[in-house]
């Protein structure tokens, strides 16, 4: 038994996949994926939220070795969100700051597919 989902892919374009997910995660908070990538990459979003909330340089460094800098809505980056929306928002929770939606199968190859999303999240 492994202790981690493996997705088909080798460890680094598996590192890549769960970077790029959680990454896009925090951007737009919420995503839609297949269940078993929302599953693998939920412990891993859950961590860097609580890793946030701690808020001092070395949970930004360890936060900023995972997550990539790409651009929200708002103009700032995935880290800056992190740490100034998401972790004030989490701040009283004590965890428990995902959530998976199933949706059904998938068109081409009956995958079933699901959403991810923060908890507490504005409605667009």
């Amino acid at each position: 038994m492994t202790a981690y989902k493996k997705v088909g892919r080798d460890s680094s374009a598996r590192k890549a996949l769960f970077r790029d997910l959680v990454t896009d995660l925090f951007i737009y908070e919420r995503i839609e994926t297949t269940e078993a990538k929302a599953k693998a990459i939920r412990p891993i979003a859950e961590k860097l939220i609580t890793l946030a909330k701690r808020g001092d340089l070395h949970a930004r460094r360890q936060v900023a070795s995972f997550v990539r800098r790409e651009l929200a809505q708002e103009g700032r980056d995935a880290i800056q969100k992190l740490f100034a929306d998401l972790a004030v928002r989490y701040a009283t929770r004590k965890g428990g700051y995902t959530r998976i939606l199933k949706l059904g199968p998938r068109r081409g190859d009956a995958a079933p597919m699901v959403f991810i999303e923060l908890v507490d999240r504005a409605e667009a």
